[in-house]
This record gives C-alpha cells, structure tokens and sequence, in this order.
C-alpha cells in the first residue's frame, strides 16, 4: 500500500509518500510545498491544489492520509489552513484517492504509543521507522510522513471496523 501524507497549511504543506510492505515502511518521497506570503490566497491554493496532483501523478499512491486541524487561538489562521486543507483533499479526490483522516492525537499515539508526546518524539520515530539518516526538514514534513505511517499502522483496524458497521 503506498500512502501519500498531508500535513496541511498554506505557507508550507508537508508531503510524504511511504510504501507500506507487510509490516515495513520505505519512503518514495517527501518535501514541503511553499508559498510566498505576498502572493494573493486565490494563486496560492491554486499552486498547492497543481503540486499535489504533481505528487499523485508521479507517485500513484493508494490512499492520503491527512491531519485533522487543531486550531484553539487565531480564527483567521484557522480559516486559511482549512482552506489550504479543502484543496488539498479535493486534489486528493480528483486524483481518485481515499482520503483518511487523523487528529494530531491519533498521530503521536500510533507513532510513539502515547498521544500526548512532543513534536521531537514524533520526529525521532518518523526517522527511526523509515530508516532516515535525518529527521525530515522542514517540521511539516515530518508531520506528513507521521500522517502516512499512522495510516499504515491503523488500516487494517479502520477496514474492520468499517466492514462491521455495514453489517
């Protein structure tokens, strides 16, 4: 299963592409994806909505795995990362993804076994999991590659509970 990772924003989103292989992970890809601040909101949802589809075009992953919002202090900043976030999952879609989502407490759990770690626990666990030299820069990046690795620790859990409410 290979699982494209989105840790949303509009200045820089964070991608990362993991192949799962039976109970291992390997990365296709990873990075960040920028917009300069004095360019218009419209111009920049439209540059991360054509790199995103880049990314899926090339890497052909199965699913995306994106970080839910968490957002307790500016209204305004909330507003344009959900924006950013509704791209990036139309993207998704359009370029015929299933689409899971995670809350950063879903995240740090599924890597570190506790959902109230810091920032560096999850990072070290991101390089420690995907056999990386260094952890990934910038923050976001690691981010979107924590996302990819939760989904491929929860998938199979998330299938089953999905086929027994069908039932």
């Amino acid at each position: 299963m290979k699982i494209l990772g989105i840790d949303p924003g509009y200045a820089i989103l964070g991608y990362g592409v993991v192949e799962k292989i039976g109970n291992k992970f390997k990365v296709c890809d990873y990075g960040a994806i920028t917009t300069d601040a004095g360019t218009p909101m419209t111009e920049r949802l439209e540059y991360l909505y054509d790199s995103l589809r880049e990314i899926i075009e090339e890497h052909h992953p199965d699913v995306a795995s994106i970080e839910e919002l968490f957002f307790n202090t500016n209204a305004k900043t909330a507003i344009l990362v959900g924006q950013a976030r509704g791209v990036a999952i139309l993207a998704c879609v359009k370029g015929g993804l299933e689409i899971e989502e995670y809350t950063p407490l879903q995240i740090k759990q599924a890597l570190v076994g506790y959902g109230r770690a810091d920032k560096k626990q999850v990072q070290i666990m991101v390089k420690t999991i995907l056999n990386l030299k260094e952890i990934p820069k910038p923050d976001d990046t690691a981010d979107a590659l924590a996302a990819a690795i939760c989904h491929g620790h929860s998938a199979d859990t998330r299938k089953m509970l999905r086929e027994i409410k069908l039932k």
